[in-house]
């Protein structure tokens, strides 16, 4: 059969008409796809941005925690540059007129190492029994002996972060596992990992911050630089009602405790 004209075109307007269609379908079909990559380009950024300001806060956090105090603090149950130990802080027990002794110590100095070696029991004794309180004073002169790190700052610091978390008492034990565990003068002292486990030992537990920070370093200059001005040029600087003792021995303390409970 032969088509005519009229026929012919039909057929072709059909083919044009299937083609355009099949043209706006996968028109339609690419646009859909590019919607679609576009809504997961957005949750992808979306996701990357919340990551980043969430790794930017902790980044921030961590630096922050770690950064190093610059003004003055005082540290709780202090005074001007001193901690008292006295019998109620040893045993709880109220004591009457105890004489006072002041000692300037540094938690680098070999000599006070050894000066709590022969003389920290009878101190100790001194004040459970109401004898004596002693008013510790740390100061840093030796920083320069730990190769740059500060040690005595750092362990004095650390020993006011017990101090001002855990009280006197804790303070104390802090103060003999210091030093117990007092690093040879020329080495890198002790790091803060190890003075977070003596305040742990010491019994006070959350106070990593404050080691971190060195929070009471600035308090210990200023401390360091008051204890210039009272004259004190070496450690330990042994005062017993109000008298330095040159040679701090149990024999010299003891006649210088009973000296001034005669006076």
């Amino acid at each position: 059969m032969v088509t005519g004209p009229t026929q012919e075109t039909a057929v072709s307007n059909e083919r044009q008409q299937r083609a355009a269609r099949a043209e706006q379908m996968r028109k339609e079909r690419e646009k859909a796809d590019r919607r679609q990559r576009n809504l997961i380009t957005v949750a992808i950024v979306v996701v990357v941005v919340a990551l980043v300001g969430v790794a930017a806060f902790a980044i921030n956090k961590t630096s922050n925690a770690n950064e190093t105090e610059d003004s003055v603090i005082n540290p709780a149950n202090t005074t001007k540059f001193g901690v008292v130990y006295d019998t109620e802080a040893a045993t709880g027990k109220p004591a009457t007129a105890p004489v006072t002794v002041v000692a300037y110590e540094d938690f680098q100095c070999p000599a006070c190492l050894n000066f709590e070696q022969q003389s920290g029991a009878f101190l100790a004794d001194a004040v459970a029994s109401g004898e004596i309180s002693i008013e510790y004073r740390p100061i840093a002169f030796f920083d320069r002996q730990s190769n740059g790190n500060r040690y005595s700052s750092r362990a004095g610091s650390a020993a006011l972060c017990v101090l001002d978390e855990g009280g006197v008492d804790a303070f104390k034990k802090m103060h003999d596992i210091l030093y117990a565990n007092q690093p040879a003068e020329g080495t890198n002292g002790r790091p803060d990992g190890d003075l977070i486990d003596y305040a742990e030992q010491a019994g006070v537990t959350g106070i990593d911050s404050c080691i971190k920070s060195e929070r009471y370093v600035p308090w210990l200059e200023k401390a360091t630089d008051a204890s210039r001005d009272d004259k004190v040029s070496e450690t330990p600087w042994v005062i017993i009602d109000g008298k330095h003792i040159d040679t701090p021995s149990v024999e010299n303390l003891k006649k210088a405790i009973e000296a001034a409970k005669q006076a």
